[in-house]
């Protein structure tokens, strides 16, 4: 059994009651990731450890944690309720770091999650903004391009991922490609390949991989969510109602997407 070593650079604390129940981000994505290795019977080719690192503190792996035989298979990049584009200093040191880990560690794959999506477009020459349609929440329908279909081994060209973000990234990153697209948001999932691959295997072949979603994220992490953000007025009446009902209907975070997360990070059948 291969046992990787990931990173997870976490961007946020959810809130109080997502964090009383479920824990913060390093126990959200390492139950996702679990959970998505039996779910798709590949428990028996590989095991994890998780390491999170607070960039909101200026928290970040050591350099040495970069190269050699004991370096990162991955890291991933957590959502926030701040904005990518906001001229923060955490979030501009975060986008240096990221733009300078995909140049330089080509070896680490990188995993950005809805907010981390945002972060890598930016430091790879994209950009983030407010999406003037509104909100995007609870399970969505995205409807796939043809790289999509191969990468989350979806015949049908659609997938359904859980959301939560009014920011989006408005075009493809250079020399990104695309996973797919939704009415509200054209971006949903990016990725960046290797010149030359060295497998047949599609997702192997990448060493970005993004989504605009959460995969991570249950129903009751949503609803819970949603329930802040309609006390404090951030959300109107018409997309708590929406919400509230999308955030129940099925989606694949643990199933094709977790799935193709592994197949990135090598682990697959």
């Amino acid at each position: 059994m291969r046992i990787l070593r990931l990173a997870l650079l976490v961007c946020d604390t959810p809130v109080p009651q997502v964090v009383e129940r479920h824990g913060a981000y390093p126990q959200i994505f390492t139950t996702f990731l679990r959970t998505a290795l039996k779910k798709n019977a590949l428990d028996s080719l590989a095991d994890f450890e998780l390491e999170p690192y607070d960039v909101v503190k200026g928290i970040y792996p050591n350099p040495e944690d970069l190269t050699g035989e004991g370096a990162f298979d991955g890291i991933l990049i957590s959502g926030s309720a701040a904005s990518a584009y906001d001229p923060l200093p955490w979030i501009t040191q975060l986008v240096k770091y990221t733009a300078k880990l995909i140049r330089e560690y080509r070896h680490i794959k990188v995993i950005g999650i809805c907010f981390g999506q945002q972060i890598i477009a930016r430091a790879c020459g994209g950009d983030c903004v407010r999406n003037e349609k509104g909100w995007e929440v609870g399970t969505t329908t995205i409807e796939l391009t043809e790289e999509g279909k191969r990468i989350f081994r979806v015949d049908s060209g659609r997938l359904a991922i859980q959301q939560m973000h009014r920011d989006h990234v408005p075009a493809l990153p250079p020399s990104f490609e695309l996973l797919g697209s939704s009415p509200v948001a054209l971006v949903q999932g990016i990725v960046l390949k290797y010149p030359s691959p060295t497998s047949d295997d599609p997702a192997s072949a990448i060493q970005v991989f993004a989504v605009q979603g959460h995969p991570e994220f249950k129903p009751d992490i949503v609803s819970k969510i949603i329930d802040v953000r309609e006390k404090s007025g951030a959300m109107d009446a018409g997309t708590v109602k929406a919400g509230r009902e999308n955030a129940s209907k099925p989606d694949d975070g643990v199933g094709a997407i977790g799935r193709a997360i592994w197949s990135v990070m090598g682990i697959s059948k």
